[in-house]
């Protein structure tokens, strides 16, 4: 028997029906999986059942996309690990960033077992101490959680809502093409979890400019999932119902400081896992194939700065 946590039975239906799982298969299925990985020179990963089964979810079983995402996930957390990872768990500006509540999940699920939400406020932070690179580790890494630990995240996706009240120059100045296209390949390449959406809500007439000039340098899936609202909340209801929102924008779905308790407090618990992360990745010396070149996708770093200027 899989060594996995056994989903509800809405969401194992929805497994089975849109994700191509057969329970039956299931332990095939992960020592198939595991015993690629093994075979792979270069790449040192997770091998446990949990860990796996969210690439096979995420790839709706094709193993040949399972075994592409989990090589990029590795590879791109070693090329560049100051983005995709914590280099330091005790740093007391990770520990400062965190409690900021940049990103913070909605504990019930949209219509109460469809997609995860996720409400990020991404000017939520000084940019005269901490760069959007910070916040990005503290990021990905709660994304891992989800993928080893939030079924509805791993079985539905996720919706993002990204409110841009406090977002400010200095902000989209931090926001340069290199960074833009390091989230997204992320998302698209390695990360197995479905997004299924993104709202942005209150954005200023300023963000809109940039947002058409990022739009460019995302993938065409992406860029279809994106809804922009300004502050039209009433919009933004027609995609999530006001009850499935925080109560700070007069919904029922928890409040910022009780997520945000919540989240360190588990943050906290796994403080050893993330230390032992550090295990993990690849030796391009040991590669016997070619990877991909992502100094060349990701290109030079630059920024917006005389949008912001001019």
């Amino acid at each position: 028997m899989p060594n996995i946590r056994a989903l509800p039975e809405t969401l194992q239906k929805i497994a089975c029906e849109e994700l191509n799982e057969i329970p039956e298969r299931i332990d095939d299925d992960l020592r198939d999986f595991r015993e690629w990985i093994q075979r792979q020179r270069h790449l040192k990963a997770r091998t446990d059942d949990q860990f796996l089964i969210s690439f096979l979810r995420g790839c709706k079983y094709s193993l040949e996309k399972a075994k592409s995402k989990i090589d990029k996930y590795y590879t791109l957390k070693s090329k560049y690990p100051e983005f995709y990872t914590i280099q330091d768990i005790d740093d007391p500006k990770v520990i400062e960033l965190y409690k900021m509540g940049i990103g913070l999940h909605l504990p019930t699920p949209l219509h109460d077992n469809g997609p995860r939400i996720q409400y990020v406020r991404p000017g939520n932070y000084p940019t005269d101490k901490y760069t959007f690179t910070d916040v990005m580790a503290i990021a990905n890494a709660f994304q891992e959680l989800n993928m080893r630990f939030d079924d509805y995240c791993v079985v539905n996706g996720y919706i993002q809502i990204l409110d841009m009240s406090c977002y400010s120059a200095s902000h989209i100045l931090q926001m340069t093409p290199n960074v833009v296209r390091k989230i997204s390949t992320f998302a698209e390449d390695a990360l197995p979890l479905r997004q299924r959406a993104v709202h942005i809500i209150n954005a200023s007439p300023t963000f809109d400019i940039l947002l058409n000039m990022v739009r460019s340098l995302m993938p065409v899936k992406q860029q279809q999932r994106l809804f922009i609202h300004g502050s039209n909340m009433e919009s933004l209801y027609e995609h999530i119902p006001l009850k499935y929102l925080p109560k700070e924008l007069g919904g029922e779905n928890s409040s910022f400081d009780e997520i945000n308790k919540l989240q360190w407090k588990v943050f906290q618990e796994y403080r050893d896992y993330f230390i032992e992360n550090k295990k993990y990745g690849v030796d391009e010396s040991l590669r016997e194939n070619k990877s991909s070149d992502y100094a060349q996708i990701f290109g030079i770093e630059g920024s917006f700065r005389k949008l912001i200027v001019d």
